[in-house]
């Protein structure tokens, strides 16, 4: 086989192995069945290698028509729609837009003092830009907009004892490569392909969300957040009366490290609160430092580690206020 199939053969190997099972049964089918598929191996292998992913490929070719059967069904389809696969996942990336995540940011937003300016980093199309327009239930505590019940309800298990309220956010704003806009249909398309087949209740979820943000869109800006002059300009733009907070939810890993050296500086810098979502070993930043063993991803604000989180908002375990901070 030749290199490159060898190493689409193992990706999909090892997707299929680790990645898919209790997550969707389908995506670990199709996986399974590429990995033992030579000829399927030598298509996929066109792709560019950063944007092989099993999860892009297949939410491509579902975005393209691919019938959502079994592995030989759909193996049939790739072989029939090849070069139209191979060139529309080329110049696609993973843009996964979690409104979910916007329940383990919450607690973090509710430690700063209103007004808000709110500019996330890696925005997709802009979901994580609308905290304060989500209903939240931590068990049974339940927070929502000042409005009523919001269409998204976000579940998620809590413990610990941070002080919830609604943020006050008075303008919003993102950066992306590609943003994505929440009123465009294909845009909108893309993101439900995202999903995972199997994954219940997800797509209605950014489906509501979608309809959100398409009513009140965000600032959206195309450009490399690691660039501090992309940042800059967005900053400069924010309202001056209102607290500039940035976040990086789950982003951060995403960017190569030179790139993430020189926005973890220029984040340094910024006159206002940057609150991140990260893996526990992914840069010294934290103060004080975290263990290995933190428990989930880090939550953290200004650097400061306050709590073990799922990094698609699942979970919070609140530490803010702890000796150490586990470290």
């Amino acid at each position: 086989m030749h290199t490159d199939a060898a190493a689409v053969a193992a990706r999909y190997a090892r997707f299929a192995r680790e990645e898919a099972p209790g997550r969707s049964a389908l995506y670990g089918d199709w996986a399974a069945g590429v990995a033992g598929d030579p000829r399927l191996c030598g298509i996929l292998a066109r792709i560019p290698e950063t944007r092989r992913q099993p999860p892009l490929v297949f939410a491509v070719s579902r975005l393209l028509g691919a019938p959502e059967e079994g592995f030989a069904v759909w193996a049939d389809w790739v072989s029939r729609h090849a070069d139209e696969l191979v060139a529309e996942a080329s110049v696609r990336s993973l843009q996964t837009n979690e409104p979910q995540r916007c329940a383990a940011l919450l607690p973090a937003l509710c430690l700063i003092d209103g007004p808000i300016a709110l500019v996330e980093l890696g925005a997709s199309a802009g979901l994580c830009l609308y905290p304060d327009r989500y209903s939240y239930r931590y068990g049974s505590l339940a927070v929502d907009p000042v409005d009523g019940v919001s269409p998204v309800v976000l579940e998620c298990a809590l413990s610990g004892e941070p002080a919830l309220r609604m943020p006050q956010i008075v303008w919003r704003a993102g950066i992306d490569l590609t943003p994505l806009d929440a009123a465009d249909a294909e845009d909108r398309a893309f993101l439900s392909a995202l999903v995972w087949p199997g994954e219940g209740g997800r797509r209605e979820r950014i489906d509501a969300a979608l309809d959100i943000a398409a009513v009140d869109p965000p600032v959206m800006v195309a450009g490399d957040a690691s660039d501090p002059a992309v940042l800059a300009g967005v900053i400069a733009q924010a309202p001056q009366d209102a607290t500039l907070v940035v976040t990086t939810p789950g982003v951060l890993p995403h960017i190569p490290r030179a790139g993430r050296e020189r926005l973890l500086a220029a984040l340094a810098g910024i006159d206002g609160v940057w609150i991140s979502i990260d893996p526990p070993g992914l840069h010294d930043v934290w103060r004080p430092p975290v263990a290995p063993d933190w428990g989930g991803f880090v939550l953290g604000v200004g650097g400061v580690p306050v709590a073990a989180v799922d990094p698609l908002g699942a979970f919070v375990e609140w530490r803010a206020g702890e000796r150490g901070a586990r470290a």
